[in-house]
């Protein structure tokens, strides 16, 4: 069903997304915590799970990280040992740049019968040594599997600087890529000037438009918004004062992120682009995390409500 509705351009797609545990833990706790997530995902309705895959990013900035960096469990490993009874498609993020050709090659080929998803991320930076470019593993993958349905990362905020995101993204599709996930939107104005460029261009040079997840992460402490910032997410001056000086920041963050998300559903559907959302929780504090599960209840009421008026 993913699979089809990836492939179909539809709107209205929704996803969770979160990071496998960290390898400090013990294997008790890796399938204690293992075990909470299936059941928190199961419960939800949605059209996929993401696992992302951690990088450190130190060369990305200067400043220190406000969360110390710990390794992760790889993300597929991750998925195959523990989540192999979720009901849900599960979307493989791959930092490209750090494996050699032959390596990625062979993880291409794997299971090569097997329907498999993935989303696949540059550098971190211009700074960061790579051993495989972004186009050249797309092309691989789009040679040698067609199983293997893959996406990309958007960046709204980049477009702001550069005023080219939208070719990045027609390159990436022309490169195979079938579907693309933003960083955590808090910049209505990055998204929809991304968004109508991204129209316009498609429209006037005769390609399909690929769906575009925009990503949404709950605040709920200063010390969150201040790792966001470092995450490179855009933060306008006068949302972040809104959310420092709230009463409760988390329950804010959550009715700024449906108003936002709901501001560009509504300009997105109107010029008939494929968007859809994707919910996460940065922070690995619970009631962070409670709160991104029914942000996502909240956003699928939200896209049933909308997508019926459509038809």
């Amino acid at each position: 069903m993913f699979k089809e509705k990836i492939l179909g351009k539809e709107a209205g797609i929704l996803t969770y997304g979160m990071t496998p545990p960290k390898l400090t833990n013990t294997p008790q706790k890796i399938a204690e915590i293992s075990q909470k997530q299936i059941e928190r995902i199961n419960d939800l309705d949605i059209d996929a799970l993401i696992l992302y895959d951690v990088q450190e990013e130190a060369e990305r900035v200067e400043e220190q990280r406000p969360f110390p960096y710990l390794p992760t469990i790889d993300p597929e490993t991750y998925s195959d040992k523990y989540f192999n009874q979720l009901r849900v498609p599960q979307i493989i993020y791959r930092c490209v740049g750090k494996y050699s050709e032959e390596q990625f090659v062979n993880w291409v080929k794997a299971d090569a019968e097997r329907e498999r998803y993935s989303v696949y991320v540059g550098a971190s930076s211009s700074r960061q040594a790579v051993n495989l470019d972004l186009s050249e593993a797309s092309k691989l993958s789009k040679r040698l599997n067609s199983k293997l349905t893959f996406g990309g990362v958007i960046i709204p905020e980049r477009h702001m600087k550069k005023n080219d995101e939208h070719i990045r993204v027609s390159n990436k599709i022309k490169n195979g890529c079938t579907f693309f996930v933003s960083q955590a939107t808090y910049n209505v104005e990055a998204s929809k000037n991304f968004l109508s460029d991204y129209f316009y261009y498609c429209t006037n040079n005769g390609m399909e438009m690929a769906p575009i997840l925009f990503n949404l992460a709950p605040c709920g402490s200063e010390k969150t918004l201040e790792f966001m910032k470092w995450l490179g997410i855009s933060i306008p001056s006068w949302l972040e004062n809104d959310l420092k000086y709230s009463n409760d920041i988390l329950e804010k963050s959550i009715r700024l992120s449906q108003s936002i998300f709901e501001d560009i559903l509504d300009f997105a559907l109107e010029k008939g682009i494929p968007v859809g959302c994707s919910v996460e929780s940065v922070s690995t504090r619970k009631l962070e995390i409670e709160a991104s599960v029914q942000l996502v209840r909240d956003i699928k009421c939200m896209l049933d409500k909308k997508l019926r008026r459509q038809q």
